[in-house]
């Protein structure tokens, strides 16, 4: 996956699990509609992750493989959470919703992450990007 910046890391506070290790974040037009398109499931596993801000809302079309989707407000609190959407979809906008985490399928169900959890995310500064 092309990223934008360094990998990051998504941590659920609530449930003190780790969502994604190698998280990239999606904070442009263009790699916000990107996202995963033209990626294949080897390249989204256990551990990776996808941060879209802005966003209310996303799809699957021209994917290939089902993912994990959180809804994020303001706070970094879960206020959606649709596990294994399937490719094809288009999941529902959520307008409290600040931004989105896209997770490799059965994320959520291994971690246990719920509507109500806090997510911490870190992403690096522009300052400590490799050169």
């Amino acid at each position: 996956m092309a990223a934008v910046s360094a990998p990051g890391q998504a941590y659920n506070r609530t449930r003190q699990a780790y969502l994604a290790t190698d998280l990239v974040l999606a904070d442009t037009h263009w790699t916000r509609f990107r996202g995963l398109l033209g990626r294949s499931s080897d390249d989204f596993r256990n551990g990776a992750g996808l941060w879209i801000v802005p966003c209310h809302g996303v799809h699957t079309l021209g994917m290939g493989f089902p993912i994990d989707v959180l809804y994020l407000d303001r706070h970094m609190s879960v206020i959606y959470a649709q596990a294994e959407l399937r490719p094809w979809r288009v999941a529902p906008v959520r307008r409290l919703a600040t931004s989105v985490l896209e997770l490799p399928s059965h994320t959520l169900a291994e971690t246990k992450t719920e509507i109500g959890d806090t997510i911490e995310i870190t992403v690096p500064t522009p300052s400590k990007l490799p050169a």
